[in-house]
């Protein structure tokens, strides 16, 4: 069986591979550590308003330092899934990472259906500081659309 954890790097995403590894020990399952970083025509574009000059021109960012900045966020992310394997004890487990680009519920969805996971384990929010006290826009997008069962771990999980 194959567990997919989608990690941003927050705390609680950190405890939600831990709760993945908890599992994958007792019931000899994989895991596979997924980041999802915004790609230019989602992130950037949301932004783009504010790039704008009073003649509607781009006083900006050009599509070189774009696709610079793009790359350093994916080198981060890959960064941080490597310094999550490396700091947690996986020795035993089946261990997979990826970065994907993307709109991150639609590739959380995505990866799990085209790998055929079994379970998602996520963190019920994460860096968003919008509505603390609900679950997060992203995990509830995942667990109403989901392929496959979703494990949500509270945020203050420490086992």
């Amino acid at each position: 069986m194959r567990l997919l954890v989608p990690i941003d790097g927050s705390n609680a995403s950190i405890g939600a591979v831990k709760k993945a590894l908890e599992l994958a020990r007792k019931y000899n399952f994989s895991i596979k550590l997924i980041s999802v970083v915004a790609e230019k025509n989602s992130e950037y574009r949301r932004h783009e308003n504010a790039w704008r000059g009073v003649d509607g021109s781009i006083i900006s960012e050009s599509e070189e330092l774009e696709k610079q900045l793009e790359k350093k966020i994916k080198e981060n992310a890959e960064r941080l899934l490597n310094a999550i394997v490396s700091k947690l004890d996986f020795s035993g487990i089946k261990i997979e990472t990826e970065v994907i680009l993307g709109e991150p519920y639609s590739k959380i969805l995505e990866t799990a259906k085209n790998d055929k996971v079994d379970m998602i384990v996520m963190s019920n929010r994460g860096f968003s500081k919008i509505k603390r006290f609900f679950v997060g826009s992203v995990t509830q997008r995942v667990i109403s659309e989901a392929p496959c069962p979703v494990l949500v771990v509270n945020t203050s999980f420490e086992p």
